[in-house]
Formats: structure tokens, sequence, C-alpha cells
């Protein structure tokens, strides 16, 4: 940490002093400081090895886009360290659902929304020089939109199924395969990559975006359907009121279809989301089926009030019977809750504890 502080300080041209540890990961120390002149800046150093120095590339060339992202004040490359503006102590979004307000929790999720559309809509112009930086600062890694992970879910998912004991419904790998391939050259737009509750500042100055370590393009549907899900990767997960949740999907909507005209089709965005919501559905099935077979747990470590793994799958499973376009896709989560869920002791998926007093 002294060593990170210094090369920090050297960057800037100033001491930094009275370091306060904002949690990070295991690619990455985060830290607040105090400048010589009372200010303050986060500084981010990544670990060694592929996956941190693809996150290192991934967060430094999202922040040199300067769209949505906090300040990018200096870099070493050979140290992966960024020094990057400090957004002060704004509530999150988590914080604001996880609240007692609901008109600010309203607020938060168009504002959200409304955020993630606009930055899709002005990155559509600018995925070469995104590309540029990205060659520069990863020096030969693979980028995250060069790596196949739909079709690497689609495939870990059947083998999954297997495990499980389940027989696939006969056309699951297809359906798997077609909606993994459509949409991601034809609708791309910018995303930091990580665009959970917690990693979203509502600042006075508006939404301001945190974490850019996966940043890359990836279709505009796969953010529509983390609006309608809502939040498909993520631990702060419940059940949003249904009319919010239109206006939520339809703040997005709004703003994406600037660039993309041919999106205000209804019947082509509604078959957009329902793909990306199928990928959604296998993508949170494997990360959390496994550990919630042999006993149910808590979806994050420390925060509370937050819903079980158990009980978020269930509710992930229940959502796809209604996307009836894809009917192998639905015989399979019908299989998961008949076959797995049927013993599942937990409550269902409550609604997010900012809306619980409202109607």
């Amino acid at each position: 940490m002294d060593e990170i502080i210094r090369a920090a300080g050297a960057l800037l041209g100033q001491p930094l002093r009275y370091p306060v540890d904002l949690g990070g990961s295991p690619r990455s120390t985060v830290l607040r400081c105090r400048t010589a002149t009372g200010g303050s800046v986060i500084l981010k150093a990544f670990a060694d090895g592929p996956e941190a120095r693809r996150a290192y590339a991934g967060e430094r060339a999202g922040l040199s886009l300067g769209l949505a992202g906090p300040e990018l004040l200096a870099a070493d490359h050979e140290r992966r360290l960024l020094v990057m503006a400090d957004l002060g102590d704004a509530p999150t979004l988590a914080d604001l659902l996880l609240g007692t307000d609901p008109k600010a929790a309203e607020g938060g999720l168009l504002e959200w929304a409304r955020g993630l559309g606009r930055l899709a809509a002005r990155s559509v112009p600018r995925r070469a020089e995104f590309a540029a930086l990205w060659q520069q600062y990863g020096r030969g890694l693979p980028s995250w939109e060069d790596e196949p992970w739909q079709r690497q879910n689609a495939d870990a998912f059947l083998d999954l199924l297997a495990e499980c004991g389940l027989t696939a419904p006969p056309g699951l790998a297809d359906e798997l395969t077609a909606v993994g391939t459509a949409d991601g050259e034809r609708y791309p737009g910018f995303t930091p990559g990580d665009t959970c509750p917690d990693n979203n500042l509502l600042t006075p100055e508006g939404l301001r975006l945190l974490d850019f370590e996966a940043a890359g393009y990836q279709s505009v549907f796969l953010t529509a359907a983390y609006c309608r899900m809502p939040f498909s990767s993520c631990w702060c997960v419940y059940r949003l009121p249904a009319d919010l949740a239109r206006r939520v999907e339809e703040s997005y909507r709004s703003e994406v279809v600037t660039p993309y005209p041919d999106l205000a089709e209804e019947g082509l965005w509604q078959a957009g989301t329902a793909r990306a919501a199928v990928v959604w559905t296998v993508d949170s099935t494997l990360h959390l089926l496994r550990r919630a077979l042999p006993e149910d747990g808590p979806m994050h470590r420390t925060r509370r009030p937050v819903p079980t793994r158990r009980q978020v799958l269930r509710h992930r499973w229940t959502h796809a019977l209604g996307l009836t376009e894809y009917p192998a896709f639905t015989a399979t989560v019908r299989l998961l809750l008949s076959e797995l869920a049927t013993g599942w002791d937990v409550p269902e998926l409550p609604g997010y504890p900012a809306f619980r007093s409202v109607g």
C-alpha cells in the first residue's frame, strides 16, 4: 500500500496521506487518499496475472473515453496504477433501493436507465477509438468483447443440466446458439461492464458510473434486459413494481433509439430483449446454482438486507417462463423449478425495500 501511495503521489506531484481502503477485489486495490491541498483522490492498483491485466486495460481504456466515469487524473502503465477524481460520498443506486424513500429510489432508477442509454448512444461513433485504446493498454490480451462468453455459457449450461441429472429438452442447444449470436454487431453500445446498483453514484451532477474493469461494446439489448429483470448479474435483486419496471426500460430505450431508430419498432425491441433475458438467465444460473444446491446463502457477504441465492434463482426461472418464443428454454426452466426448486423452503422474492410501503 505504501508503494502505491508513493507512486501515485509522484504522478500527481504532491504527497498523498491518510489512505482509506475502499475494498477492491482480488484483481485490484482501491484507496481514497487526501492530497496536500486538502482534496482527495481515488487510487486503483491492479495485480499481476492475465485477468487483472485485462481489468486494468478495460478500466483505463473505458475511463479514457471520458463518457460517464470519474475523471482519470494520472496513470502508470508499468505499475498498472490509476489515479481518479474522487466523486465523494453520494449515495449509490443500491443505497436508494435498499432505503426507505420510494421517490428517491424511483428517481435514481430512472436516472440510471437514462444515463446508461445516453452512454450507449454517445458511444456509438467511438468504437474504433475504444478498440485502439484497448490495444494500447491491453498489450495483446483479448478484449472482453472478444471473449465468446455467451457461447461458453451455453455449453456450460448444458453441462450443468447433465451434472444435476436433468436431460436437456430437444432443441435447447440450438436455441442457446441462436440467442447468443444475435444483435451484438447490429446494435452495439458501450458499457462499463458492471452496471449493478452499487456501481452507480447519484451525484448532484447526475449519474456517474464506477468500475470499468469489464468495459466494452455489447448489444444494447443486454442492458435493456438488465432494466427489465432487473440487474441480471447482481446481488441487489428484488422485485420492482411492474409499472416502474416498464418505465425504467422505456427510459433506457428512449435514449438508444437516437443512434438506432429502428429500435422504436415494438416487435424488434421485444424480440431482442427476450433474447437477452435468455442470455442473462443462463448466466445467473451458472453463477448461483452450484452454491445454492447444497445449501442456501445470502447474495452478498456483508450487505443487508439481501435476498438468498435460492430466492433469486427461483425468481429468474419463474420470470423466464414468459419467454415463450423459446419453447425448449421455457421447458428447461420449468424442469429446474419442478426438479430442483420444489423443495426450497424459502419465501418468494420480495419487492425492493424502498417500495414496500407503496400501494
